[in-house]
């Protein structure tokens, strides 16, 4: 099956370099060797061209790193890269790793490539990446789209006011691109190229030990990273936690949770092979499937809606609406029953032993059910000094301890917190008409044994 014209835009649009002795991919978004569009387009380039494939991948590490990523960030991303790098050898691609920015390792390798392949992402550091290698290389550039059901632009041409808005035209756009990325045949191998890797992924414990980063918040036992491993989870839930998915998705002591965020965060398995999956599954019914496909394709692309439209999606003045940054600062002196510094935050030192346990389980093991972080952002803010320094707390906490943190999902949700995509509700102290979350919600699900299970997971991590 060909790969979607609307997957595909070209950057640069000149012929192969005759003299190119492969097609580059720059494999920094999807780090997966299967259902990855941006490398079966790379390999039918380089077939038509009768040359090899060479995947690169830059690593950023110290003051110059990937923006708030720490130790427990790259671990998970190594893991990934370590099984994509076999993945992609045994199908007689070339793999190389350097320490260096995207951009640059890209540029350096473009000089010997007929062409060069891209897939995407749309933060800003990604979007820069991008215009770097568009400004210095000067071969064909043709970037594919592998991370969402429905091209951004494809889906909207516009931000979209909330989920309600977007769905409809999802749902009218999304059935042909739901559908099998099959793998392509390697013509050309690349073992005779000799490139020079400056890091060896394969023991990607040895690669983090010598990196310079945030150790403070360590690796977790809870996820393994690798494509491998997403797709034994999904079995896995498909099987045990698919089935009555729709009405227990918000009991997080249900265990109705996929848990592939973290693997979709950094591109270790496809949204579109997990819609595929959910589609064919014989158990469960159109409530479960429904379910699940609006939580990873219409909420999830609303959040690349957001990211891709809003410049400044981590800045408070720019990404909250008018309607609510207004209320909320009418109510900004209201007196707050309850005040924590950041500090106790992390600590989950607060009076509320419900959020202290979704706190605990969002430290030590990378992970909160969705039910839990609502609420768990919503008592930032209400317990933060100012509605600024709420925001500003809940995202440095978010990407700081989350492995599925500083992503599309991880602004946009932050965001919600505080009046996005949401409307006017009751005025209430502190909140003003921003949407309000008390403990009352906690009744919906079995709150002491979510603490026990949250119990059973930290202890696991030692």
């Amino acid at each position: 099956m060909a790969i979607q014209g609307e997957r595909v835009r070209v950057l640069n649009d000149v012929e192969p370099h005759e003299g190119g002795r492969y097609v580059l991919y720059l494999m920094q978004q999807a780090n997966r060797a299967r259902f990855n569009p941006a490398l079966e387009l790379a390999i039918e380039e380089a077939n038509h061209l009768k040359l090899p494939v060479v995947a690169c991948f830059g690593l950023l590490d110290g003051k110059s790193g990937f923006p708030e990523a720490n130790a427990r960030h790259y671990a998970f991303l190594l893991q990934g890269l370590a099984e994509a790098k076999s993945g992609l050898e045994k199908r007689g691609i070339g793999f190389v790793m350097r320490k260096a920015s995207p951009a640059k390792v890209a540029i350096d390798l473009s000089d010997e490539a007929a062409l060069v392949v891209l897939d995407r992402g749309y933060l800003a550091i990604q979007k820069g990446w991008y215009a770097e290698i568009t400004r210095h290389v000067r071969r064909r550039i043709v970037q594919v789209e592998g991370d969402v059901v429905v091209p951004v632009e494809t889906a909207s041409n516009k931000h979209e006011f909330a989920a309600r808005t977007l769905r409809p035209k999802l749902h009218r756009l999304w059935d042909p691109f739901i559908e099998e990325v099959k793998a392509r045949t390697v013509q050309h191998k690349a073992g005779g190229l000799k490139l020079k890797s400056e890091i060896d992924v394969s023991d990607p414990e040895a690669v983090l030990a010598d990196m310079s980063l945030d150790r403070e918040v360590g690796p977790v036992k809870r996820f393994v990273g690798g494509e491998g491993e997403a797709r034994k989870r999904l079995r896995f839930f498909l099987k045990n936690g698919f089935e009555g998915y729709g009405a227990g998705r918000n009991k997080p002591e249900a265990s109705a949770a996929s848990h592939m965020s973290p693997y979709l965060h950094f591109g270790q398995i496809s949204p579109v092979e997990i819609a595929l999956a959910i589609r064919e599954n014989e158990a469960g019914d159109a409530d479960d499937r429904g379910a699940y496909l609006e939580e990873v394709i219409v909420r999830r692309e609303l959040a690349m809606n957001h990211v891709f439209y809003t410049k400044g999606y981590d800045d408070y003045d720019k990404a909250v609406p008018d309607w609510a940054r207004k209320t909320l600062a009418d109510h900004a002196d209201d007196e707050r029953p309850h005040a924590y510094s950041e500090a106790d935050l992390a600590a989950g030192k607060t009076h509320d032993l419900y959020w202290n346990a979704a706190m605990r389980e969002m430290r030590e093991t990378g992970y909160m059910h969705n039910q839990l972080r609502m609420y768990w952002g919503k008592k930032i803010l209400e317990w933060s000094p100012s509605p600024k320094e709420g925001f500003a707390r809940t995202l440095r906490l978010n990407n700081r301890y989350f492995l599925d943190g500083r992503d599309a999902n991880s602004f946009t949700n932050v965001a919600w917190v505080y009046g996005l995509h949401d409307r006017p509700w009751q005025k209430r102290k502190v909140y003003g008409t921003v949407r309000y979350q008390s403990e009352n919600s906690l009744k919906k699900f079995d709150a002491k044994a979510y603490v026990k299970a949250v119990e059973k997971l930290c202890a696991a991590e030692g």
